[in-house]
């Protein structure tokens, strides 16, 4: 999907995460008790090939261990329909307030404005909770996804080439990032 697709798509079903509700979408704080449909909707995306490194989803103990403790959401309408999350990417505290940024929607609910809803209430999130840049590692093939983190205010930083392998493969990441424009801004 090209940029100008997607962004005359987003316009068709604007959305208003300050509420963080659109129609019958609920965004709200995940609970360990969602793990089982948070574990099935990555699992999804690891399928597609082109979401993430991961060839399987871990459990529930390594994945909260993994991930900050705060802006882990999910999406529901009535069940659920995608979830969103950070990983801090270095341990060193001059780093502390940059997160990686993970966005997963359920392959039924995909184009429908999920994913965008949960990137823009997972940015309030984060600068609610002291982060100043998000980062974001995308397959150059996931354009879907790429141009979903443009429209919410992500700027291409460049591609890392050859960074991994998956499936025995070289691929190549779309390196992305966010600079909040109220926090960390002194």
């Amino acid at each position: 999907m090209r940029l100008s697709e997607y962004e005359r798509m987003v316009a068709e079903n604007d959305i208003s995460v300050k509420a963080h509700m659109i129609g019958l979408l609920v965004i709200e704080s995940m609970e360990p008790g969602d793990w089982a449909d948070i574990r099935q909707i990555y699992l999804e995306g690891i399928a597609t090939g082109h979401a993430t490194f991961e060839t399987s989803a871990p459990s529930w103990e390594r994945w909260d261990e993994a991930h900050l403790p705060f802006a882990r959401l999910v999406a529901r309408r009535g069940e659920m329909v995608g979830w969103a999350a950070l990983s801090p990417v270095s341990q060193r505290c001059v780093y502390g307030g940059v997160a990686e940024v993970s966005v997963y929607v359920s392959s039924e609910s995909r184009g429908a404005g999920v994913g965008r809803a949960l990137l823009r209430a997972l940015i309030d999130e984060s600068e609610r909770n002291g982060i100043w840049t998000l980062q974001a590692g995308i397959f150059p093939e996931n354009s879907t996804s790429i141009a979903l983190h443009l429209a919410c205010g992500f700027r291409e930083v460049g591609r890392r080439e050859r960074i991994g392998k998956l499936h025995g493969v070289w691929r190549d990441t779309v390196l992305l990032e966010r600079r909040s424009k109220t926090i960390g801004t002194d």
